[in-house]
């Protein structure tokens, strides 16, 4: 089949978990035999305002936008309200009758909605929505935008028209289908659709950073926190941990990654004169795995005010190299019974401190259960969390679709 991927984040320009998780999939698709297109934004794009290029074997259709990324918060709801304007300007004359046989859109963003209808309309195709989020459900949850205001019921109406225009919405587990269900009255077919990761690990070469070295943590064992630093994430509630830990000698907590509470946590470190931490902006897609490749336990958070079960995209990247897995997340989140039932790794309840800290503190004192623990979490990547099952689930919904269409 002759597939469309609809992000608005891709390789190689990005460091973003999200853009590596496209990329696997489309990938993988393309092993599988498909014909892959994938339609994303990029800052600067030559005149004709559509660059095409190829990474590892997949179209790349790039179109032109305004920063979407670590910028402020009007500006990037602006400029991704325009995402489906200025990509179907940019690739219209492409897009013939036959040109794509099926559509997958990712979300985050909720704006693509109109652009597949523009697609589907045009290729009498199906589409299939990997719902990531539920914006802007949980930013309302935060506290950063109110209820029932102007805002939220701007970013409703491209929620609606996001589902609206999706024969099949993959949303993260169970209680995110429930939710999702209860929330749309079942008025679309959904289901369940596991983030994924390649399942090969990552080697590190002879030519890579000595991440132990460069930072003078010859002995320490290394807890790490990759990828979005945010509000979604409560950063604050990692940087707890770090303080607690500090009567530790050999730990060491290293950050790295983008958003915005990064000020946040560099001020806590130097405010609580943190010597057991170090915070590093966001490396290549290389570099990235390289470190994963050199310490010893992953970490993650997720906001105690969440309504909804996200599952990080960050995990499938320490388990695929073994890392047990240490964080706390918010209430009756379905991660907690996943990551016990498996031995994958120590899961909390974000706010109960004092289990987030005797967690750490187990992982710290055997060497053997983080080895014990990090194979369970690989295991159950392979289990459940392989991008070649995701892509045939994707797939093959366009074929059953394509028999009634």
């Amino acid at each position: 089949m002759k597939l469309a991927l609809i992000s608005d984040d891709y390789l190689p320009h990005s460091t973003r978990v999200g853009a590596k998780m496209v990329h696997e999939l489309a990938r993988e698709l393309v092993y599988q035999g498909h014909q892959v297109t994938v339609i994303t934004p990029k800052l600067k794009v030559r005149a004709s305002s559509l660059l095409e290029d190829s990474l590892d074997g997949v179209v790349v259709w790039r179109f032109q936008c305004g920063p979407l990324k670590d910028v402020g918060k009007v500006t990037r709801a602006i400029n991704e309200s325009l995402l489906s304007h200025n990509a179907w300007r940019a690739i219209n004359r492409q897009v013939k009758e036959h040109t794509f046989d099926g559509i997958i859109y990712y979300s985050p963003s909720i704006f693509f909605g109109s652009l597949v209808a523009k697609l589907k309309k045009r290729c009498k195709c199906k589409s299939y929505l990997v719902l990531r989020d539920f914006f802007p459900q949980w930013v309302v949850d935060s506290g950063l935008i109110r209820q029932g205001s102007l805002i939220e019921r701007y970013f409703r109406f491209f929620e609606s028209v996001s589902y609206k225009n999706a024969d099949t919405i993959g949303v993260m587990s169970q209680r995110n289908l429930d939710i999702f269900n209860k929330k749309t009255n079942h008025r679309f077919r959904a289901s369940i659709l596991r983030n994924w990761a390649s399942i090969k690990p990552h080697q590190v070469s002879d030519n890579a950073k000595n991440l132990r070295h460069n930072l003078g943590l010859r002995g320490k064992i290394i807890y790490f926190y990759g990828g979005n630093i945010g509000h979604a994430q409560d950063m604050e509630n990692l940087m707890r941990l770090v303080r607690s830990m500090q009567t530790y000698d050999n730990v060491h907590f290293l950050f790295v990654g983008q958003g915005d509470e990064v000020q946040l946590i560099t001020d806590l470190a130097a405010k609580w004169q943190l010597s057991n931490f170090s915070y590093l902006p966001s490396v290549s897609q290389d570099e990235f795995r390289d470190i994963l490749g050199q310490v010893d336990v992953g970490l993650f958070s997720l906001s105690a005010k969440h309504t909804a079960h996200n599952f990080p995209g960050k995990l499938l990247g320490y388990m695929v190299q073994s890392l047990p897995i240490l964080g706390s997340v918010n209430q009756d989140n379905d991660l907690i019974n996943l990551m016990l039932d498996n031995n994958a790794g120590f899961v909390s309840v974000n706010g109960d401190d004092d289990s987030l800290l005797a967690n750490a503190v187990t992982l710290y004192e055997s060497h053997d259960l983080r080895r014990k623990i990090g194979l369970a979490g690989y295991n159950l990547l392979k289990k459940e969390f392989a991008v070649s099952s995701v892509a045939l689930t994707i797939s093959g919904s366009f074929w059953r679709g394509n028999e009634s269409f």
